[in-house]
């Protein structure tokens, strides 16, 4: 073989050791909300229905508590960016070393894992500032991964809405978990369970004969009135997406937060609006650098204004504890002239792409300096060969 040839070789192989080993953003691109696998699924259901078909959710999660007997799975939750998941703050109550916790992605069936799926741990936890449990006000929380997932034609990112979507206006809603099967069931199912429903308006939930007044601003509610079709245990955190109305793809419009019973006429499942939380969300990972809308406090508010923002990259916030409560920061603010309301278009929004840092999506795998050098010596050699060679 001659030498030319064998030092580009060698060339390869060393570019190859190099290599970054989780370029995640190449796999994961700038889409979001789309099913690769779900063509036409049929119309499904969890309460009573049958069980999802590989990939019908590619961004729904499995958050797992290893001291729980079985698969472990504890709540449900939804990927939006290749390192952070947006689930429910009710999950994390009582939960104790939070690293410990397993987040599976691109699964359907928690027993019998394929390729298709990932395993994560959690690296931080942020829990909203202001939720209470008593209420269930501003439950929502964020989840860091220790890793960034590879996305696939089973795992996508989800897309969170901004205040250019009208929610209320989508029509084709499903729900997704990993619950009972049946209203006599306890406890999570093995095999994902999705359901078709309906968003139902929130002055008829909040009536005397429905749930009377505990209903809140920042909360959707889904289902139908005479029941039948909801989400049970097992479901907490997981995603409420709705079909967009003009294109093929789906909105994470909701996080289910919780109900009264199960399936019951008029008690229809509760979810917290992300769309509501949409600023919080971007704060939290560091994606936004000016907002208008406060953190939401434990009392009822009007539902706030939000603008579309400029973004800067992601920045890490320490944490001690494993259940952080960041601390309300919001992004600085920007001048006071009137910003113009946003143009829906007809493709989904996506967090930006950053670019690769050492704390960043990227993690380069670990090298010697010593290595290195001889690294960068041999081409250094390789060029001059071949540089020779041409003369």
């Amino acid at each position: 073989m001659p030498l030319a040839v064998m030092n580009l070789l060698y060339l390869l192989i060393l570019l190859a050791i190099f290599r970054p080993a989780h370029g995640t953003w190449d796999t994961c691109g700038d889409t979001c909300g789309l099913r690769p696998m779900a063509s036409d699924y049929g119309v499904p259901h969890i309460v009573g229905g049958t069980g999802a078909q590989p990939g019908a959710w590619p961004w729904i999660v499995s958050i797992q508590d290893p001291r729980k007997i079985g698969t472990g799975h504890t709540c449900g939750g939804s990927l939006i960016s290749p390192q952070w998941v947006l689930t429910a703050a009710n999950c994390f109550i009582q939960a104790r070393n939070i690293t410990m916790w397993r987040v599976l992605i691109g699964a359907t069936q928690l027993t019998q894992l394929g390729p298709e799926a990932q395993l994560r741990h959690i690296k931080r936890l942020l829990v909203h500032q202001h939720y209470a449990a008593s209420s269930q006000q501003n439950d929502i929380a964020l989840v860091e991964l220790d890793q960034p997932v590879e996305c696939s034609d089973y795992i996508q990112l989800a897309c969170v809405p901004n205040a250019s979507l009208t929610v209320s206006e989508l029509k084709t809603c499903y729900i997704a978990g990993w619950s009972s099967t049946s209203t006599k069931a306890q406890g999570s199912g093995d095999v994902l369970q999705e359901a078709k429903v309906r968003l139902l308006d929130i002055q008829l939930v909040n009536s005397s004969r429905w749930y009377a007044g505990t209903i809140h601003t920042h909360n959707l509610c889904a289902g139908y009135p005479q029941g039948g079709i909801d989400t049970c245990q097992g479901d907490s955190g997981g995603p409420l997406v709705c079909k967009d109305n003009s294109a093929n793809y789906f909105w994470l419009v909701g996080v289910t937060s919780w109900g009264k019973g199960c399936a019951r006429a008029k008690r229809p499942g509760v979810y917290t609006s992300t769309q509501h939380f949409y600023d919080w969300i971007l704060v939290q990972m560091g994606l936004c650098s000016a907002v208008t809308a406060t953190p939401t406090p434990a009392t009822p508010t009007p539902e706030p204004a939000f603008i579309s923002t400029p973004f800067q990259q992601p920045r890490p916030i320490p944490t001690q504890s494993d259940w952080f409560t960041p601390t309300p920061h919001p992004c600085p603010a920007v001048t006071a002239t009137p910003v113009p309301e946003p143009v829906f278009s007809s493709t989904p929004f996506q967090w930006p792409r950053p670019t690769p840092t050492q704390s960043g999506w990227f993690t380069p795998a670990p090298h010697p300096y010593q290595i290195l050098v001889q690294f960068l010596t041999r081409v250094h050699e390789i060029l001059q060969d071949l540089m020779g060679k041409k003369t």
